[in-house]
């Protein structure tokens, strides 16, 4: 249905671009076969209807004009519908570059490639190379789970999906029904923010404990989506990185360097161990399990029991 809708739509475009004077209702029909498959006049009316609406949202001009005999037509001017020269200062297309560059190794390398080569040919100066090197950074957002492609555009189409899901307390997966709002990487792992529906509240899903494929649900997104601020603050929080307090932990000598840098203090213990106080708050026991027996946790006992059931659920299998 989508592809159909898609080559009326190209279809209306092209014959509108085409034609150096107004086209009736009758003469489109006549030249888009998706037009003469109408199984009445009100059906093809309220068809062309819609999808003249849908190219003015998308930004082409069309015009009506009124002929002498009082026939209405259609035309899209070309000097109306041309975009203006794509002008790039240095500065410009290096953030380009580097946007390009963040996306090398991950799904979106293609698409990125792709958009740089047709700003080349629409004018970005020769001089410019987009690609060129701009600072000792090389950014990278490496993408390996299978689920980030059918998420992202589920996220872009606003389409209910399904997929098992496992948490790191469980030992198995279980099914969610999600509506997805977000996708949004931390601390080199990618989170996914929507709806449950199942639990009635929003949640966050790390991409990698996601099992199985990710299956798309007919019907639309009905829960409100948060702005993006407030979906960032969401995922950061699941993710561990809003604190409200601290913790205490012991902490294998020379070990969990990641750690260290987080502490708000760190005391020598003697025989191998130091004493860290880190800041706490949601998920910072599934990023402690990550350790291993490196981490002892001292204080909270919440936090210590949290991260002592999800290490037997570990060793559950």
């Amino acid at each position: 249905m989508a592809i159909a809708k898609a080559e009326r739509l190209m279809n209306l475009a092209l014959c509108l671009l085409g034609t150096r004077r107004p086209l009736s209702k009758r003469e489109l029909r006549e030249s888009i076969e998706a037009y003469l498959e109408a199984g009445s006049d009100d059906s093809f009316n309220r068809m062309f209807e819609r999808d003249k609406d849908d190219l003015r949202e998308l930004g082409l001009v069309i015009e009506t004009v009124e002929g002498l005999d009082g026939e209405i037509g259609y035309l899209a001017r070309r000097d109306s519908n041309r975009l203006p020269p794509i002008t790039l200062d240095a500065e410009e297309a290096a953030a380009l570059g580097l946007a390009a560059k963040v996306w090398q190794q991950a799904r979106l390398a293609g698409a990125a490639s792709g958009a740089l080569q047709k700003l080349r040919a629409a004018g970005l100066p020769e001089d410019v190379d987009p690609y060129g090197p701009h600072g000792a950074l090389e950014p990278r957002i490496p993408v390996h789970e299978a689920a980030f492609e059918p998420l992202m555009l589920a996220c872009r189409d606003r389409r209910p999906v399904v997929f098992d899901y496992r948490k790191a307390s469980a030992a198995q997966p279980e099914q969610r029904h999600v509506e997805p709002w977000a996708l949004e990487c931390w601390r080199g792992h990618w989170y996914l923010a929507g709806w449950d529906r199942d639990r009635g509240a929003e949640r966050v899903f790390r991409l990698s404990r996601i099992t199985g494929k990710v299956r798309s649900r007919g019907g639309r997104c009905t829960a409100p989506v948060p702005d993006v601020v407030t979906v960032r603050e969401t995922v950061a929080s699941w993710a561990g990185e809003t604190a409200d307090r601290s913790a205490r932990i012991r902490l294998r000598s020379n070990a969990g360097y990641p750690l260290r840098a987080k502490a708000i203090a760190v005391r020598e213990l003697g025989d191998g161990w130091d004493e860290l106080e880190i800041p706490y708050g949601h998920g910072l026991d599934a990023w402690l399990v990550e350790f291993g027996p490196d981490v002892v946790v001292l204080e909270p006992a919440e936090l210590r029991a949290d991260v002592v059931d999800r290490l037997r659920a570990v060793a559950k299998g």
